[in-house]
């Protein structure tokens, strides 16, 4: 999954009758999380969502949103085991068949019931997006013989099916919203889950509130508020004055702030996400593997970690990390070598270097790499510009291919080698689904075609090392660094956990 900031993302927050005690003329700081019984609560993210249509984008912003609204058949908990979802039960009929049984009585927020027709819309709908397709395309068909019965016949077998199908573009929406809305979906979602949607004022700010007929029971919080506050060091202020309660992924620079505050607390766990530098492997010169091999050489990822993430991150080798399954940790991050880079630039036929671009949007962590990596490539007689996006201008452009090179991170939300490596790397996936570098490799394709298709774990974990070992010597991306993650809070919060995928379950919160 796209994540907008690795080190930029959502914050929540509460605000303790704000208006009330604006008008007792009290200070910000008397409005933190403290109060207990409080039932609403702010979440700050670093950018705003792209859209609430679970198949129109596959980006962090938007998924912590999703998260809210709506519920998957199954679902991977924080401790990334597959748990009941909108399915009670499931069973393998056979390598390519699996059976689910729903709930029953769920509701939508529009008050229809779910039915196995909603599931069997809902993942059709999802193969024929060029988005999210990716996901589910091991699937061949899916049948609904009975209201609460729904049957998934995959084309071949596929070990990681449930994990996709926990992955929040999965999550199951309603047949008549999403055709009453029509091209609006994205902005009048309807899901079962524990909030429903209220309003969208883009750029600023979207409003939830609890559904009281959620079938797990209606949540203690009755209103969510997710804020765009897109300059890291201003959601550290609004967690410190009160003016929110939860702020995702503190800035390194703000960790301190946090930490050494007595109203405050920091909580911080390892993540499934990369930072890495892509390349348009079909814009020359980046076409050659020469140039991305000296560029990645170039880089000081020392100097990113120290700078950039106040030492809390790891130079990244193979391009997925320690936390997913099939990782090769045989893979070592490419040294920092000036000479050798030189020497890559002389054999591509550029000794003199040349001029490009570098993408970021508008993460100040992210134009900050940026500034390190111009820097850094300067020794090689590359001469970079920074030009700086909006985040859905960025994911659109990207998707196009007008870029050079661009900054961007991928979290493994599924835990697995495939969902961490098909949809960067495989040449179905070009584009908006994921492979934003147009890397196309037979091989890799094939590779990655059996790594799926294989069920006996070793055979997939050898198919994996292998084709790790492939693309980081194609080069089409530089790993930068594999993250932590982490969440500021108010300490009157209680009940949230860190999911390793970066999208947060607000559901069990409360004050």
């Amino acid at each position: 999954m796209l994540k907008n900031k690795k080190f930029t993302s959502l914050l929540a927050a509460l605000m303790v009758f704000a208006l009330v005690l604006t008008g007792c003329g009290q200070g910000a700081t008397d409005q933190g999380g403290g109060a207990e019984g409080k039932d609403s609560i702010v979440v700050a993210q670093g950018a705003d969502a792209k859209t609430l249509d679970p198949h129109g984008t596959n980006d962090q912003p938007s998924s912590r949103v999703m998260k809210q609204i709506y519920n998957t058949l199954v679902t991977a908990n924080e401790d990334m085991e597959i748990v009941e979802g909108l399915a009670e039960k499931w069973e393998a009929v056979d390598e390519k068949t699996w059976e689910f049984t729903l709930r029953q009585g769920v509701k939508f927020h529009n008050g229809e019931e779910l039915k196995a027709s909603d599931v069997k819309f809902t993942l059709e709908r999802m193969l024929g997006s060029d988005q999210v397709s990716h996901i589910v395309e091991a699937i061949e068909s899916v049948e609904a013989p009975e209201d609460y019965k729904v049957v998934i016949k995959l084309k071949e077998p596929f070990a990681p099916i449930l994990f996709h199908l926990s992955h929040t573009a999965a999550s199951i929406l309603n047949e008549k919203a999403v055709k009453e809305a029509g091209d609006d979906y994205g902005q009048r979602p309807v899901g079962t889950g524990p909030f429903k949607f209220v309003s969208w004022q883009s750029g600023d700010r979207i409003e939830l509130e609890a559904f009281e007929d959620y079938f797990e029971g209606a949540p203690q919080i009755k209103k969510v508020t997710f804020r765009n506050i897109t300059e890291g060091t201003s959601r550290t202020i609004a967690l410190e004055t009160g003016e929110v309660d939860i702020a995702y992924d503190i800035e390194a620079i703000d960790k301190e702030k946090v930490i050494s505050n007595d109203k405050l607390d920091l909580i911080e766990e390892p993540s499934l996400s990369l930072s890495y530098i892509g390349f348009n492997t079909q814009k020359e010169p980046f076409n050659k593997k020469e140039v991305r091999q000296a560029i990645s050489h170039a880089i000081n990822r020392d100097d990113i970690i120290a700078v950039v993430l106040n030492g809390a991150g790891e130079k990244a080798g193979a391009p997925i990390g320690p936390r997913v399954f099939g990782h090769n940790p045989n893979i070592k991050p490419h040294e920092y070598n000036v000479e050798k880079a030189k020497e890559l630039l002389k054999q591509a036929g550029y000794e003199n270097g040349f001029k490009t671009t570098i993408w970021t949007n508008d993460s100040p962590a992210r134009i900050q790499i940026a500034q390190i990596v111009q820097a850094q490539l300067k020794e090689i007689g590359i001469d970079v510009a920074i030009e700086t996006l909006e985040w859905g201008s960025y994911l659109d452009r990207t998707a196009r291919g007008e870029h050079d090179m661009f900054i961007l991170g991928w979290v493994t939300v599924t835990g697995d080698a495939d969902y961490g490596l098909y949809a960067l790397y495989h040449s179905s996936a070009k584009g908006g689904a994921g492979n934003r570098s147009f890397f196309e490799n037979a091989k890799v394709d094939e590779l990655l075609e059996k790594g799926r298709t294989t069920v006996d774990a070793s055979e997939r974990e050898k198919i994996y090392y292998e084709v790790q070992e492939i693309i980081v010597d194609e080069t089409p991306i530089a790993n930068l660094t594999y993250g932590n993650h982490n969440v500021g809070i108010q300490k009157g919060v209680k009940g949230f956990r860190l999911h390793p995928a970066g999208h947060h379950r607000l559901y069990g919160v409360s004050f």
